[in-house]
């Protein structure tokens, strides 16, 4: 991993927190991409840390393009950033529907379009989306978030396949519920029980794997559940 320079969105907190660790830990440089950096500062140098909403996609494009100018290097990028709200569809506004497609599926296609040509030109790279299991089942006031998985998830298949022959590898984890902030703002979340939600080290794990592989070897996706699935409700 010491040769690796790795991209990450959402890397202070959660999902993209524990990922950036593993990474930073196996001695790969990580340019970690954030809205707020102050709840995460690891005591490395190599942290490369920009302050970015990938909501905003121009402001995103343009980060990304900085980045790619500071590290031609750049192997290997981890599309994590998202939220999650859930109500009946009836609910949203029409700029709440734009807003949350845009931050939660938008993005990721502008941030691979940003950084695909750069990997094309070295022939090699990978790129990991971190989605979620809503992206195998439609779920109950899940309208907006199984939405924004499954075309997350057709994208990674679909640039899977046009990459495939320039030495790129796409991946895709699907977790179910993870202990994380994720659910703050949230009326529900996983059980108190261990059993009962994912750890963020536990995708963590299953990235660093993704990337270990041998180069010519794709994990085209992975699916994580809880042993016991549980729902709390506030």
């Amino acid at each position: 991993m010491k040769e690796r320079c790795i991209l990450v969105t959402g890397s202070s907190s959660g999902i993209g927190r524990a990922i950036t660790g593993r990474f930073l830990d196996a001695g790969a440089t990580v340019i970690g991409i954030a809205r707020d950096h102050e709840k995460f500062r690891p005591n490395t140098d190599k942290y490369k840390a920009y302050k970015i909403d990938v909501a905003d996609l121009n402001a995103l494009a343009d980060g990304l393009k900085e980045i790619l100018s500071a590290y031609p290097h750049l192997n290997g990028f981890v599309s994590n950033a998202g939220y999650g709200i859930f109500d009946g569809l009836e609910n949203f506004s029409v700029e709440q529907i734009s807003t949350y497609i845009t931050a939660n599926l938008s993005s990721h296609i502008v941030a691979v379009r940003t950084l695909l040509p750069n990997f094309k030109s070295k022939k090699g790279g990978d790129i990991l989306f971190i989605g979620s299991e809503a992206a195998l089942k439609g779920g109950r006031k899940g309208s907006l978030y199984c939405a924004a998985k499954f075309g997350l998830r057709g994208f990674a298949q679909t640039i899977r396949e046009e990459c495939a022959g320039k030495g790129i590898r796409v991946s895709l984890i699907n977790p179910g519920m993870v202990r994380t902030e994720f659910f703050k703002n949230l009326e529900f979340g996983p059980g108190d029980d261990p059993s009962n939600a994912i750890e963020p080290d536990d995708v963590a794990i299953a990235a660093m794997n993704i990337f270990a592989t041998r180069a010519e070897t794709v994990i085209d996706e992975i699916n994580l559940t809880p042993l016991k699935k549980v729902i709390k409700f506030d």
